[in-house]
């Protein structure tokens, strides 16, 4: 005989109905996945399309300027694109990610998973941890997938093995960033296949303080390498300007170039704190630049 709740509904049939009440809300999860996706793609598609607009020479028709969006999003992640046109006909790889850029698809993708974590209304069930990472990280995946096979066609292929761990690496990390914000970033506890070391760890007060005074190093140094640059830049001031209109006579050029040096600020601070800690940065394959001079040679 089945037993009848106070509102009428057999007790059999409530999982049931738990069930098709959270799933809405992981479909939403999984949209909001692509969404974070999408609106990244899209940011720099219509940057890309403004600037092959205003250039007077433009070198290839929409679908290039589309595809070089794809290329730019997957750079993003950190993938390795490889440019095939090049004067020398060698493939040329792009290594080399502006990591400023890198903040825009974890932003996006941390903001998908916070807002799959939280509950519009007082009453609304909200779904485990686990399950809103999971349906935000395949909505983004989804994406991923498509966008590197589409850019496959265009001036800058990704490398597919590149694509297939840098992807769903910044996607992992933002989305799980984005789920233990909006837990309140509990400390504990921690899933029990980590080793007891690790979990007794984490709750430590010393070791807490420790990664603060870590991280508070780090942005010592990245300061220090910032003024490296700033100091550099107005050393070099005439010689920088010079470089900067030699490029190109456009307007619609400089302003692509001016975006480019903007991207690689972070880049730039993190060499100028290893040119003055001592042990430089490589200049191509051959080169490092370093306080004491230029060792090597070009290649």
């Amino acid at each position: 005989m089945t037993q009848v709740t106070e509102r009428g509904t057999p007790l059999s049939a409530a999982p049931r109905a738990g069930v098709r009440r959270r799933s809405p809300a992981a479909a939403a999860c999984v949209v909001g996945g692509a969404v974070a996706a999408g609106l990244g793609l899209g940011f720099l598609a219509v940057l890309v399309i403004v600037l092959w607009i205003s250039s007077p020479y433009p070198d290839s028709g929409p679908g290039g300027a589309l595809h070089l969006a794809a290329g730019l999003w997957l750079l993003a992640h950190g993938t390795e694109l490889v440019r095939y046109d090049t004067l020398s006909g060698v493939p040329a790889p792009v290594g080399m990610t502006p990591l400023l850029l890198v903040v825009l698809p974890v932003l996006l993708m941390r903001r998908a998973a916070r807002l799959g974590s939280a509950a519009e209304e007082d009453d609304e069930e909200v779904l485990p941890a686990g399950a809103v990472f999971s349906a935000v990280l395949c909505g983004y995946l989804a994406v991923g997938a498509l966008v590197t096979v589409y850019a496959a066609g265009g001036p800058l292929s990704a490398d597919p093995i590149s694509a297939a761990w840098h992807i769903p690496l910044v996607a992992v990390l933002a989305a799980a960033a984005g789920v233990w914000g909006a837990r309140g970033r509990p400390l504990g506890p921690l899933p029990s296949w980590l080793p007891k070391g690790v979990r007794n760890a984490v709750v430590r007060p010393r070791y807490a303080l420790a990664l603060r005074a870590g991280a508070g190093g780090a942005l010592v140094l990245l300061g220090g390498g910032a003024l490296v640059v700033g100091a550099s830049l107005a050393w070099h001031g005439a010689e920088v300007q010079a470089s900067f209109l030699s490029l190109t006579g456009v307007w619609s050029g400089r302003f692509a170039v001016l975006l480019l040096a903007l991207t690689l600020i972070p880049n730039a601070m993190v060499w100028g704190a290893a040119y003055a800690l001592g042990p430089g940065f490589a200049l191509g394959a051959d080169v490092t630049a370093t306080p004491l001079g230029f060792p090597g040679a070009p290649g």
